[in-house]
């Protein structure tokens, strides 16, 4: 069953900020902080799990199995990428249906041409509007439940303009989508355009090092969108880190000195629920 619907958390008007998990690392980190929602990120999940780029290489099986797995974890809603469904609108039905299934709250599905790519990266083609429409329309209908949102991506902003990124989102309400996400608009006053064009709840992408400008959630909120997903935020993050790490032991041998700061391994032992593995150890093994 999906986790308790963001709906509600939607219609209170505040802009909820999600960070990108792609793995369950990444997951019991975002727990330690209350987010209202996490965001599943697929650039994250296929590079994580499978070093490659985001660019349609990952499978549904494989992409739905990160799913159950970051939602049995995650103690917020999770929003997830779903691409375009991983084939045609028979697929489409069964990724609802399997990401609904393994938990997710909010399921993502765009309108690029298969094999789709990242929304922050040149070449996306995206197919034509009836073809994208029907995506949704499918997507909504496979729900079992109304708490589980369709969130309907278009990235015709890069290559076709956003007079026509506005007229596909706007197909895309008609169509049933729960909430709708302009990727990519490269400038604050066409984040506001978007803002002004739409009652309907609205997803800002917040790529570090990406084509949007990066903005506060009160910024936001001003603009008029309810959700703000950091997808990069993590993995950059972590690939940083491990970077200053792996050089300072590869140059000196050691750790020690690398300017890196190291999470408490205790405390990281604990979010990991080994304190429950030694009470258990300590009734039954001893």
């Amino acid at each position: 069953m999906p986790r308790p619907s963001l709906r509600p958390l939607l219609a209170r008007g505040r802009t909820l900020v999600a960070p990108g998990v792609f793995d369950m690392i990444s997951t019991h980190m975002a727990n330690q902080h209350p987010f209202e929602a996490h965001y599943m990120t697929g650039f994250g999940v296929v590079a994580s799990h499978l070093g490659l780029p985001d660019a349609g290489l990952a499978s549904y099986t494989e992409m739905v199995d990160r799913a159950q797995r970051i939602a049995a974890v995650a103690k917020a809603p999770l929003i997830a990428d779903a691409d375009t469904g991983y084939g045609g609108l028979l697929n489409i039905r069964h990724t609802v249906r399997g990401y609904e299934a393994a938990g997710v709250a909010a399921i993502q599905i765009e309108d690029q041409e298969f094999p789709k790519k990242c929304g922050h990266t040149p070449g996306r083609r995206v197919v034509p509007l009836a073809e994208a429409v029907r995506r949704i329309e499918v997507a909504v209908d496979s729900r079992s439940s109304a708490d589980t949102l369709i969130i309907a991506r278009t990235d015709a902003r890069t290559a076709l303009g956003l007079d026509e990124a506005l007229r596909r989102a706007e197909a895309f309400a008609k169509a049933g989508a729960d909430v709708l996400f302009v990727e990519s608009p490269e400038s604050e006053a066409e984040m506001e355009t978007i803002g002004r064009h739409f009652h309907q709840p609205l997803l800002a992408n917040m790529v570090n090092g990406g084509k949007t400008p990066l903005l506060p959630r009160a910024r936001l909120a001003e603009l008029g969108y309810q959700i703000a997903i950091w997808p990069a935020a993590g993995f950059l993050a972590v690939a940083a880190a491990l970077d200053g790490s792996y050089r300072a032991l590869n140059a000196t041998g050691t750790t020690e000195g690398s300017g890196v700061a190291m999470y408490d391994f205790t405390a990281f032992c604990d979010i990991l629920g080994f304190p429950a593995v030694h009470a258990f150890e300590k009734r039954w093994a001893e």
